[in-house]
């Protein structure tokens, strides 16, 4: 697809993959540039560190200098400035993961990460395992992982690593990312309702997984969480083989502050992450190594020095005895698991949960009672104001009102106020040397990190 283009443009490009993508073609000599609405941080600042030119806004005179190809975010929606110019100018454009596929990941062994959580987290740590043993893989992964300096990389190695997104492809494609990824060997960890703006209900979403794990072709490999009800249903199948694992595979599993460890198959496994979600994850990356010819203690070696990812359970820093944690979660299940690690790693520590309801799923009442539920391991919940919600039909928003009195009747205190700096403002004035405050989104929060660091400083 990129054969003689030497200028693409990316329309939505602070978007983490949108923007490791950007960097790769970066370094393979394209000129590239882009724009995007919400330029913010860790992504604005990755791109400014490359040189990539991001023009804030979405305007029709950005593409004044006729690109050779246009990639289209899957966040732009018809009646965006330049995506009407694409089409009315009858430029070249393609999404995401088209390019993807047909530029980078055809001809390699490509592996899929797919699931509703934890797909960043088992990318990241697989990419690390080939990384460390000499494998030099390809990989995208929806994040910074920790142990490489961007979230995408193409090299010559056969092993293209890639994380799985069920969310559709494009304005203009509404198939679900992943049915792009020519998957050889395909990991479903878990299955669960999730993107409420795009499937009705659960079953839809199976829909979507079982046209992806159709794709894998009769030499390849389907590695399945067998413990996953939701998964259950869609493993009648015999075209490729099904390798099924599952935490109840993990004997004599143990937390500390320094991590998980747990036995597998007599191998012994140390993790320098918490909780049971990312124990899962572990078990699918050894799956997946172990196919792929690595030996357990190659596995385990990369385990030992793997950094984790930005934005997931990352400490940004403790001011006043109080530590500040960011992380990504914004499901329920993900909130739950990442309060219940957060209890287990630091249990005399009182746990505060500062949470931003913002992806189209938590704004809606869909997730009504069991965002309540999600809380239970905090001692201290602060909800920001629900973003849009007059986007929303008033029938389908979130209840903050009964949000607060549900998360109350689990016994923690709880309070909904109305921006940053009402937020900030109560948390350091209530926090104490010894709490643990985790902040809770999938966006930029308002920077809402470094200022009640600071706030806490003075």
């Amino acid at each position: 697809m990129l054969s003689n283009i030497q200028s693409v443009h990316f329309i939505g490009i602070c978007g983490t993959a949108m923007a490791s993508v950007a960097a790769a073609l970066l370094e393979r000599g394209v000129r590239v540039t882009g724009s995007d609405a919400n330029v913010y941080p860790p992504m604005s600042t990755f791109l400014a560190e490359r040189g990539i030119e991001v023009r804030e806004g979405y305007r029709e005179e950005n593409l004044s200098d006729a690109p050779e190809l246009v990639v289209i975010g899957n966040a732009i929606s018809r009646g965006n400035p330049e995506a009407e110019a694409v089409l009315e100018r009858k430029l070249r454009y393609c999404s995401l993961p088209e390019l993807l596929k047909e530029t980078f990941i055809r001809g390699k062994r490509s592996i899929v990460i797919a699931g509703t959580h934890g797909k960043t987290t088992t990318t990241s740590m697989l990419a690390w395992v080939f990384e460390h043993n000499g494998l030099n893989p390809s990989y995208l992964i929806g994040g910074i992982p920790n142990n490489f300096s961007q979230g995408a990389r193409f090299t010559d190695s056969e092993w293209f690593i890639i994380e799985g997104d069920e969310y559709d492809t494009a304005f203009f494609d509404k198939r679900s990312k992943f049915i792009h990824y020519l998957p050889e060997v395909a990991v479903l960890n878990n299955l669960e309702f999730d993107h409420a703006d795009i499937f009705e209900n659960l079953a839809q979403i199976q829909t979507s997984f079982r046209r992806f794990i159709n794709l894998i072709p009769r030499n390849g490999l389907l590695i399945a969480n067998g413990d996953d009800a939701n998964i259950a249903p869609l493993l009648g199948i015999n075209h490729c083989p099904i390798l099924r694992f599952g935490l109840s595979d993990a004997d004599d599993l143990r937390f500390s502050e320094e991590g998980s460890r747990f036995t597998l198959n007599e191998a012994e496994f140390a993790l320098p992450l918490f909780g049971e979600l990312n124990v899962c994850n572990a078990l699918g990356v050894i799956a997946v190594a172990r196919h792929c010819g690595l030996t357990d203690s190659q596995i385990q070696s990369a385990f030992a020095s793997f950094e984790g990812i930005k934005r997931r359970m990352e400490v940004r820093g403790e001011a006043r005895g109080v530590m500040v944690i960011d992380d990504f979660a914004h499901h329920p299940t993900a909130i739950r698991e990442t309060l219940k690690a957060l209890k287990a790693r630091y249990p005399s520590r009182r746990i505060w949960a500062v949470f931003e309801p913002r992806s189209n799923s938590t704004r809606r009442s869909v997730f009504q009672d069991d965002l309540a539920a999600a809380f239970g391991d905090a001692d201290e919940v602060v909800v920001a104001q629900v973003a849009r919600l007059e986007q929303i039909p008033e029938a389908e928003r979130l209840d903050a009102e009964r949000l607060m009195t549900d998360i109350q009747s689990h016994g923690a205190k709880a309070a909904y106020l109305p921006d940053v700096e009402a937020i900030v403002n109560h948390v350091t004035t209530q926090a104490a040397e010894g709490d643990v405050v985790c902040v809770l989104s999938n966006g930029s929060f308002g920077g809402i990190h470094e200022k009640l660091l600071a706030a806490l400083r003075a």
